[in-house]
């Protein structure tokens, strides 16, 4: 394993692993709740995490024996979830307390701080790129996909996900949250793809099941706005919301290719051509 370490990351003077201890900076216990990522453990996040996590779940497999990298790793949950399977995972993320909190909690990531949009590894290193509610965060989205697609092996898999533009943020010129630059529709992600020139092969979307269905009705026709309302509020939740957040699972969400318009979160698979030549 540390021969392949060694193989596929570039030397670079904007990239820090916090394997470095005279590097690394204070590690918290835990993440704070910003907006900004999604953390585990954390009683009224639960939503959004289960949310992010049906999608680890169902694309996991896609990283059995291979070589990952999680970009935009966060909180490093989903990294953790994928060495279960996979060969070996790094994890990067520009984010000195995030890349910190990962080596600490999760030994079997390797963890690395560095840019999106210059990725410290060398062509035709890594067989699957992970970007999961990364990429509605990024200045520069295709300078990242550019990025994507040289370091992907010849046949190699992006697996992403973002959320859908049309149901996260409707009616809005901007997006919602502050920490998303731009934010995408099924349209949009498959054009910014096709341009960095992956291949889509799949194109599907996560949607509420039955149970999460009802808790819309029960919460005046849209429970992820009682959420919302409440946390901009800075207002105390009532105990039934706040139980009904806490109960929810992965079993909640559905993933289909049904309607995709009005999936909350799109979800695909891409593919860098086996044929494919840098340049």
């Amino acid at each position: 394993m540390e021969t392949t370490v060694a193989y596929i990351f570039c030397a670079s003077t904007s990239l820090s692993s916090v394997n470095d201890s005279s590097a690394r900076p204070p590690v918290p216990e835990t993440l704070p709740l910003t907006g900004e990522r999604t953390v585990p453990g954390i009683a009224e996040e639960n939503y959004w995490f289960r949310r992010h996590e049906v999608v680890y779940r169902a694309l996991v497999e896609r990283c059995r024996d291979r070589t990952v990298l999680e970009a935009g790793s966060g909180e490093g949950y989903g990294a953790n979830m994928i060495a279960d399977v996979a060969a070996h995972v790094i994890g990067l993320d520009y984010d000195a307390s995030a890349a910190a909190h990962v080596h600490a909690r999760y030994p079997r990531v390797t963890m690395l701080r560095g840019n999106l949009d210059r990725l410290p590894f060398v062509d035709s290193s890594v067989d699957v790129v992970v970007n999961f509610q990364v990429i509605e965060h990024l200045w520069d989205q295709g300078a990242f996909l550019a990025e994507v697609h040289r370091i992907l092996r010849p046949g190699g898999t992006l697996l992403i996900s973002t959320p859908n533009r049309i149901t996260f943020s409707p009616g809005r010129d901007t997006p919602l949250n502050p920490f998303h630059t731009r934010e995408l529709d099924a349209g949009e992600l498959t054009e910014i793809l096709v341009d960095a020139r992956l291949e889509v092969d799949e194109l599907t979307g996560v949607r509420h099941g039955a149970t999460l269905a009802a808790l819309d009705d029960k919460h005046g026709g849209s429970f992820i706005d009682a959420q919302i309302e409440r946390a901009l509020a800075g207002e105390p939740w009532p105990a039934e919301l706040a139980d009904d957040v806490a109960a929810i699972t992965i079993e909640d969400f559905e993933i289909t290719a049904d309607s995709i318009d009005a999936s909350l979160d799109l979800v695909a698979v891409a593919r860098k051509s086996a044929s494919a030549v840098i340049g």
